[in-house]
């Protein structure tokens, strides 16, 4: 990777607190580069086309300075994995955020538990706070209908419902027939596209993520054609990720819903000397670097190590093959 002005690639591997998008440890590559360090941590299930996306954001913010922020720090929502109520009651009141992003349809809780889930978050909260839904893409057009029905009772108003469906029709269906604002994930992340759910009408809002959509500067542009308000959000990144998100989120010109990158949290450690947590409901705007001796501490196995420089040998090859 020198050639990209890459002079450092290195492993890590950080257990979870929970297990959160169907995993219980996260890993990827810090990547070094003239302008700081980067990360590049796409999903196992990614081959190198998809995962070369979040290559080529990583080798952006460690070869190219940072966008000049218009904000100092960024609000944040907290994130609910699907726990029971008494553990989402308790994380819901720490860090001081005033919005949460409640985790549901995961094959192993029923809507009851979601429910119950939620109303655990509105009783920390307060009726002043604001409640938003991540179903992942899980429910079919009917079975949206009837949950976000329910669960916007159970919350006592909804912020917003994220891709509660997988396909852009039934996305601007279901839009069309629920008063809670929808908001698009994987229909921008994981789109050839990622503006057509925007063009088509199908969603109030965008989440838009630093690393699968190609950069910083990707997603101010993206947001800015777009036309609709946005949030940016992590890829469960360590710190080193996270501010990447903060800086792209801090550059934005307006920002009206709180952030989705206080993640952090969800990992049991972290690689750099004050991780990016949040105190009274924000992050600041930083750019931290890893510290050795964590580095080292979640350095993971040899076995795990070289495949993330397969990975990354690979996604490099897409990279030269798209640019050729």
């Amino acid at each position: 990777m020198r050639e990209r002005g890459i002079d450092e690639a290195v492993a890590w591997s950080i257990p979870m607190t929970t297990r959160f998008r169907r995993i219980t440890v996260r890993e990827g590559l810090l990547l070094r580069g003239p302008a700081g360090w980067a990360e590049f941590s796409p999903f196992a299930d990614y081959g190198p086309a998809e995962s070369s996306a979040w290559l080529g954001a990583a080798v952006a913010d460690a070869t190219s300075q940072r966008p000049r922020p218009v904000r100092d720090a960024v609000p944040v929502n907290v994130t609910i994995p699907v726990v029971a109520p008494g553990e989402a009651h308790r994380l819901a009141s720490a860090g001081g955020a005033r919005t949460a992003k409640v985790k549901v349809a995961d094959p192993g809780s029923t809507l009851a538990q979601d429910a119950a889930r939620i109303e655990a978050v509105r009783d920390a909260l307060g009726p002043d706070g604001r409640i938003r839904i991540d179903a992942n893409a899980a429910w079919s057009l009917d079975e949206a209908l009837a949950a976000i029905g329910l669960l916007d009772r159970a919350a006592g108003g909804l912020e917003y419902a994220e891709q509660p469906v997988a396909s852009l029709e039934d996305l601007a269906a279901l839009r069309r027939r629920v008063d809670v604002p929808i908001a698009a994930d994987e229909l921008v992340r994981r789109a050839e596209d990622p503006l057509r759910v925007a063009r088509a009408g199908a969603a109030d809002l965008l989440v838009l993520k630093v690393q699968p959509l190609g950069g910083i500067r990707r997603c101010l542009e993206l947001a800015e054609q777009a036309g609709l308000p946005v949030v940016v959000s992590s890829a469960l990144e360590s710190s080193v990720g996270l501010s990447a998100g903060v800086a792209c989120a801090a550059a934005l010109p307006e920002l009206p819903y709180a952030c989705g990158l206080a993640t952090g949290a969800l990992l049991t450690g972290d690689l750099v000397a004050e991780p990016l947590r949040s105190a009274g409901g924000v992050l600041p705007v930083t750019r931290p670097g890893p510290e050795p001796d964590l580095l080292a501490r979640f350095a993971p196995e040899d076995a795990v190590a070289a495949a993330w420089e397969r990975r990354l040998a690979d996604c490099a090859a897409e990279l030269e093959g798209a640019a050729s």
